[in-house]
């Protein structure tokens, strides 16, 4: 079944949305789409599984224990599997989003 990874794309200021694309025994993947939030202060991720992550649209930072990254659309990073890490910011004006692959 086709489908497009922009469609479904709704402004919302209060929360972030999760769409599952693909999940199985071994691999998750997901849409985020973001509209200004970020993590809440002194909250950090530490998640069991290994998380590769496109930014299709809108800008980003993600932060960890000793650097952050500024996003822009196209720019990916994989995040190993319990190492700390949030998002510092999304983009305010425009949607972001993430295509997030759990392995």
């Amino acid at each position: 079944m086709l489908n497009n990874i922009f469609e479904n794309i709704k402004i919302n200021k209060q929360d972030e949305q999760f769409f599952e694309l693909l999940k199985s025994d071994n691999i998750r993947v997901e849409k985020i789409v973001s509209n200004g939030q970020s993590s809440p202060k002194d909250f950090w991720y530490e998640q069991d599984e290994n998380e590769f992550v496109v930014l299709l649209m809108g800008e980003a930072i993600l932060e960890f224990e000793d650097k952050e990254y500024s996003l822009k659309e196209g720019d990916y990073l994989n995040i190993p599997k319990k190492i700390r890490h949030r998002v510092k910011y999304t983009s305010k004006n425009e949607p972001t989003i993430w295509l997030a692959i759990f392995y």
